[in-house]
């Protein structure tokens, strides 16, 4: 296939490149994804000629922008998907609709093609779903509201990229296609969907259980594979986003107990994937065409950005996204996407557009593609620098014995208790409007992302002891415990768990002090329920400490078989068991040395020493 007519030279040739490039990219904060496109433009067949057909390598590489979404897929849970239904369906309709229409605009003023401008415009319109979920993983900032409302606007692409293939067939003939092929690929698409979403109830759930239970790690990693693959394939036979189809079985996934596997096993392969990814598009972009036509190129390219950046930059100032956030929600969007080279081609083969055309889109979003990690890692630098000199921001280093990453609802109870002893600590919060609205109550709260090394130093992790990592988001939570345990293991970490799943993955990364957030709330109300039946309010406490702490033991007996459904299930009713029988017997002892109900009313009730 390949020089030489070795078929080893290719995958040589793209291993190199990625492990001097990306590198390299790197070292010049640039980025990845850079070195990646530069990587391929050189290797391509207009410069080096090392590879000579990177159609293969795309097809190839667009397996790991169908990875990325089932990942991005499992982070999502079917109830948080729905509660963000607004933003996926409201802001991100608002979005593709707004962009597309402002670059259509100039093309009535230049009387072209009505046709073919609005395929090109709604090509133009959408975005790059492997640059931005893969530049908020590198840069972390997934967990802020500009990512998450990134993340939004992309399935809505995804969604939108049904109609968009579908509209270009119907301006091609003019508006007279089968209305009966029309509404077959329509129910076909939806059949297709309701059997994913089937099979991931009925199918997928209890074939892993199967899969996990032979105890062979490399099937269960085959059958992860196996599992991506036919969903994407079901749905590019049906017409639809591979990616789209990935993305439903990973949400259908999201509150399995496989969930951690699955990402673990599949991680390593999304990321060689999408690398892949961007070296052929590196090597698909057309020098010939940026050297011939220059002027058209790069006009096109300024519009792209220019159009999509004034509505980007109005739905963050609608969507009240902090100003320090903004930047990178305009900046991720604006640029064009790996779709449009799809309805490009679509769109030449059908006659609408022809091949110089063609060309010239395709090399501006090329273009835009490349120069966005660049954009916006000089965005970044400009914001650092506006940040450094705000008063919210951490550019004095601290001495606090205490460090309070994440300042919400559980660590300001936290911060206040440390507060009325007066104990002094540094608090960080990367959510900026957070951190405005604490430093009107009187908070000296610093804004701040606790995943950065440089900012936990000038925070004083060096000297401080303490450590509490009280963020939301168990990425986030998972990330800071890994780089204070590498960076300062003399600090204590004390950490907040919002499941049992995060709490063993704490407790993986060598973090003991871990409380989980609704436990002794929970406890607390339970209590309350048991005085209001009579018990009494020592008797109550004492349960409560005594399931507390069978439920701590039990969760550490239980982490090394996590694993394995079966084996929890049975340990887990039998340690129902023993806790009930031991408080059976704790219960008749109070009620022979009582001489009566353990649940008898006190003298005097209100005398509640909680």
């Amino acid at each position: 296939m390949e020089a030489h007519g070795n078929w080893l030279m290719t995958p040589l040739v793209l291993l190199a490149a990625a492990v001097l490039a990306v590198p390299l990219a790197r070292g010049l904060k640039l980025g990845a994804i850079l070195g990646y496109l530069v990587a391929g433009v050189l290797l391509g067949p207009q410069v080096l000629g090392l590879i000579s057909h990177p159609a293969t390598v795309l097809e190839i590489g667009e397996f790991g922008v169908v990875l990325m979404m089932f990942l991005v897929g499992l982070e999502l849970e079917p109830k948080r998907l729905w509660a963000m239904r607004r933003p996926i369906f409201g802001w991100g309709s608002a979005q593709m609709l707004g962009c597309a229409a402002l670059l259509l605009a100039p093309a009535f003023w230049l009387d072209a093609d009505w046709h073919a401008a609005v395929i090109a415009a709604l090509g133009l319109a959408m975005s790059s779903t492997a640059v931005a979920l893969s530049t908020l993983n590198e840069k972390n900032l997934g967990g802020t509201r500009a990512g998450q409302s990134v993340i939004s606007v992309a399935l809505l692409q995804d969604i939108a990229a049904i109609p968009v293939l579908a509209l270009v067939p119907l301006l091609a003939s003019q508006g007279r296609p089968a209305a009966g092929q029309s509404s077959a690929k329509l129910w076909l698409a939806l059949g297709a969907l309701v059997a994913i979403v089937l099979g991931g109830r009925l199918l997928m759930r209890p074939l892993l259980r199967w899969i996990a239970r032979s105890g062979t790690p490399e099937i269960f990693t085959a059958a992860s594979l196996l599992l991506v693959l036919s969903t994407a394939m079901l749905m590019q036979k049906v017409g639809l986003s591979m990616a789209l189809g990935a993305f439903a079985a990973g949400v259908l996934l999201a509150e399995s107990e496989y969930r951690r596997a699955l990402e673990a096993d599949l991680e390593p392969f999304k990321g060689l994937l999408l690398g892949m990814f961007f070296i052929a598009v590196g090597m698909g972009l057309d020098l010939a065409v940026i050297w011939q036509r220059p002027m058209a190129v790069l006009g096109l390219l300024a519009a792209l950005w220019i159009c999509k950046g004034l509505v980007l930059w109005m739905l963050s100032r609608w969507m009240d996204l902090p100003r320090m956030e903004r930047p990178v929600f305009v900046i991720l969007l604006a640029q064009g996407g790996e779709f449009g080279f799809v309805v490009f081609q679509l769109a030449e083969q059908a006659t609408l557009l022809d091949a110089a055309q063609r060309s010239v889109l395709v090399a501006a979003v090329a273009l835009s593609l490349a120069l966005t990690p660049a954009l916006l890692a000089w965005a970044q630098r400009r914001a650092g620098k506006e940040t450094r000199s705000s008063p919210h921001a951490l550019n004095e280093q601290q001495d606090s014995p205490v460090i309070i990453a994440g300042f919400g609802r559980y660590g300001q109870i936290i911060g206040r208790m440390l507060n009325a002893s007066g104990v002094s600590a540094t608090v960080l919060d990367h959510d900026a409007d957070t951190v405005e609205s604490l430093r009107r109550f009187g908070w000296r709260v610093f804004w701040g992302d606790a995943t950065r090394l440089e900012l936990l130093r000038i925070a004083g992790a060096d000297t401080a002891h303490v450590l509490v990592i009280a963020v939301d988001d168990v990425n986030h939570s998972l990330k800071i415990a890994e780089i204070a345990r590498q960076h300062f293991p003399h600090l204590t970490l004390v950490a907040r768990a919002r499941n049992v799943q995060h709490y063993y993955a704490l407790r993986d990364l060598g973090v003991s002090l871990i409380e989980r957030e609704t436990l002794d709330s929970a406890l607390m109300s339970a209590r309350s329920v048991m005085e209001k039946i009579g018990w009494t309010p020592h008797a109550a406490r004492q349960l409560a400490w005594r399931f507390r702490r069978h439920s701590v033991e039990q969760m550490e007996q239980m982490r090394p078989h996590r694993g394995d459904l079966d084996t929890l299930i049975a340990m887990s009713k039998q340690g129902r068991q023993q806790l009930e029988d031991r408080l059976a017997q704790e219960r008749r002892a109070l009620a022979d040395g009582q001489g009566g109900r353990p649940w008898q009313e006190p003298e005097h009730p209100q005398s509640d020493t909680r």
